[in-house]
């Protein structure tokens, strides 16, 4: 019998590995868009399912953004029939009138759509197939734009998508292996023409910036950025429940919050209370920056009678003694 491809067996391990941590046996969903990275995803999941036990079916998204999508989709989804997938299913999807660049836009369309198919069919986890490439650019990017803690985690291996868990089993996997896991299998990959495309900043650090510190720092750089973010996540995780408790000892009956609670905060603390109680009130996730929370941190550490702190969606916040109030906007 012949050995089995290093490649191959790396990937059907961290496959294992994820599904294996799943407290329910329903079926799990592979989102594949057809590229290496998801196609040798979803070929290690149509072998390690059913072993275990488990339903496997696949879910691609067209968003319509290239001529002959439709075909490339439905051409993923015959492979994934004859695979043994079930369901395999095809999501068309409206990208156009989102907020934020075409690439945030694109992913909140696709996410979308995949809560829903997993809610149709009672999937208990949706698989992705970013690998420790797509993460060590993750974390490049965070760095440029000047990201704290949470962008410099960069992609969870878990993470909650509307009460269905996306697990991101190949993080530790290198984008060689899964295009070597392909050939070896004879699998195609389609190439989507937006990874070269220079106007998006994630193919620019893919194409020169991560070969340009390679070239400098040697191989052991990707590994060493992705596992920055398992530690930054660590660290973050910690925080995140101190500030949840601190958060909760500074709420006032009125939905305000105690000054002095908040005072008493070491500011990395503080900044995630600030930051968490912010998106309570109803400001934008995506727009809520440094700044915003930063304006926020002055009305309790450089107090000196400003006027209220102006947050993403209209949401006004003042000082009123010993507390902070959301304030109406007329």
């Amino acid at each position: 019998m012949a050995a089995l491809a290093p490649p191959v067996a790396a990937i059907r391990v961290a496959v294992r590995r994820a599904l294996t941590g799943l407290p329910s046996a329903g079926p799990v969903l592979v989102a594949c868009s057809g590229g290496a990275d998801s196609l040798a995803l979803a070929a290690a999941t149509a072998f390690v399912a059913p072993r275990l036990g488990r339903a496997a079916g696949l879910v691609t998204v067209d968003h319509g953004l290239q001529a002959g999508s439709a075909q490339r989709a439905e051409a993923v989804a015959t492979w994934a029939r004859e695979a043994g997938f079930t369901p395999a299913t095809v999501v068309r999807v409206e990208v156009a009138g989102r907020p934020g660049g075409p690439e945030a836009a694109a992913r909140e369309a696709r996410y979308q759509a995949l809560t829903e198919v997993a809610g149709q069919h009672g999937a208990v986890a949706v698989l992705a197939g970013h690998t420790r490439d797509d993460q060590a650019e993750t974390v490049l990017l965070a760095l440029a734009r000047g990201a704290g803690p949470r962008g410099l985690a960069g992609m969870p291996v878990r993470r909650d998508l509307a009460g269905v868990p996306l697990l991101r089993p190949l993080l530790e996997i290198s984008r060689e292996q899964t295009r070597a896991a392909c050939e070896v299998l004879g699998l195609s990959p389609w190439q989507d023409p937006h990874n070269i495309d220079p106007s998006y900043a994630r193919s620019r650090v893919r194409a020169d910036v991560l070969p340009a510190l390679v070239r400098a720092l040697g191989p052991g750089v990707l590994d060493n950025l992705a596992r920055t973010a398992r530690l930054v996540a660590a660290d973050n995780a910690a925080l995140d429940e101190l500030a949840e408790t601190a958060l909760a000892a500074a709420r006032c009956s009125d939905g305000g919050l105690s000054v002095r609670a908040l005072a008493g905060l070491v500011p990395a603390v503080r900044g995630r209370v600030l930051h968490t109680w912010a998106r309570e009130l109803g400001a934008l996730p995506g727009a809520l920056s440094y700044r915003h929370v930063n304006a926020l941190d002055a009305l309790i550490t450089n107090w000196h009678g400003q006027g209220p702190a102006d947050l993403p969606g209209g949401i006004r916040v003042l000082r009123r003694a010993d507390r902070l109030a959301p304030v109406a906007v007329s």
